[in-house]
């Protein structure tokens, strides 16, 4: 950057939808270590997606260690180097193994811990996985979702890859159209999802993150 004074400054640049998926990263394994509350991570989350400049984002992990990977300080961006995932337990948050609907349904949404695997079942019943905001503790999820008479519904965000390996027994095993372009990175999640739909439906839908609006073309507006 020279010295123009009429040349914007990095507070006041633009930000892309990378950056704030670099950030809503970034707050998830914070809050998976431990350090943001759930209601605490639901907030900034939501001002993540809604900020507009760098500016916006600053307030939002200005009290973490790291920040200025994800918020850069200067005029040349510092360097993302990826987060692992972390390893702590995740007091903070749930962390269900399994979900359960016989005659009835089950909803996860919000912040939540996916681990290696999650076991979905629904009989005449309905199981709704929403994995948008959801912490992962390692890059490839596997789902085993199975459903007699019954939905199991997946939702994920434009950053993760999916793979459907289910099978349809007089029902459906698939992934819909999605709501919202997908825009992978190298370090996207895996969700890989295993199992059958007997006269049933088990459906992976990409959607854009809550509070986000479609934009032309299926692609998230901020």
């Amino acid at each position: 950057m020279d010295g123009d004074p009429q040349q914007p400054r990095p507070p006041q640049l633009r930000i892309s939808d990378a950056d704030r998926h670099r950030l809503a990263e970034f707050l998830r394994e914070a809050a998976g270590e431990g350090r943001l509350e759930v209601d605490e991570l639901e907030e900034r989350l939501e001002a993540t997606y809604a900020a507009k400049v760098y500016a916006d984002l600053v307030p939002l992990v200005v009290d973490l260690p790291g920040a200025a990977s994800v918020v850069p300080t200067s005029a040349a961006p510092a360097p993302v180097e990826p987060h692992a995932p972390a390893s702590s337990s995740y007091v903070a948050l749930p962390q269900p193994a399994n979900s359960t609907a016989v005659l009835s349904s089950q909803t996860r949404k919000g912040a939540w811990v996916v681990g290696a695997s999650h076991t979905a079942f629904s009989l005449m019943g309905s199981v709704d996985l929403d994995l948008r905001e959801a912490v992962f503790t390692v890059r490839e999820v596997v789902i085993n979702a199975n459903t007699v008479m019954g939905a199991v519904d997946i939702i994920v965000n434009a950053h993760t890859q999916v793979i459907v390996e289910g099978t349809g027994l007089m029902g459906a095993f698939e992934q819909s159209r999605d709501k919202v372009a997908p825009d992978f990175g190298p370090y996207s999640p895996i969700v890989r999802v295993r199992g059958f739909a007997l006269m049933g439906a088990v459906t992976v839908t990409r959607k854009p993150m809550p509070g986000q609006k479609r934009g032309f073309l299926g692609r998230a507006s901020s």
